[in-house]
């Protein structure tokens, strides 16, 4: 069975630094992997993707403090976050596809999501 796990979340106070891991075959198997995030009441939305070696991008309200990255060897995908915001609370997930893409669609396999909680 297809099967992405998150972990990594937790709370923290603003400033602070998380370091989210997502592990299973399709997290290095897809070329495409992304880490969206979904706050109550709000759509989900893309954080950061990346496609093989080729592309990796941000979304603006994260560039410059979050960085994405996968262990092959591991299984692993990453998103290594800093400087945490109040508004980065969220449920985080990630996602495996066959595209270098900020669209859910686009994605396949989805993780259950792991809660990071930003305190001010």
């Amino acid at each position: 069975q297809v099967r992405l796990v998150e972990s990594g979340g937790g709370s923290v106070q603003a400033g602070g630094s998380l370091r989210l891991s997502c592990i299973g075959f399709q997290a290095t198997s897809s070329p495409g992997m992304g880490w969206f995030r979904q706050a109550p009441g709000k759509e989900r939305e893309a954080v950061a993707a990346l496609y093989g070696d080729t592309y990796i991008g941000y979304a603006d309200s994260v560039k410059g403090r979050f960085t994405i990255s996968r262990d092959t060897d591991k299984n692993t995908l990453y998103l290594q976050m800093n400087s945490l915001k109040p508004e980065d609370s969220a449920m985080y997930y990630c996602a495996s596809g066959p595209l270098y893409s900020f669209k859910e669609r686009d994605y396949n396999y989805w993780g259950q999501g792991t809660q990071v909680t930003v305190s001010s």
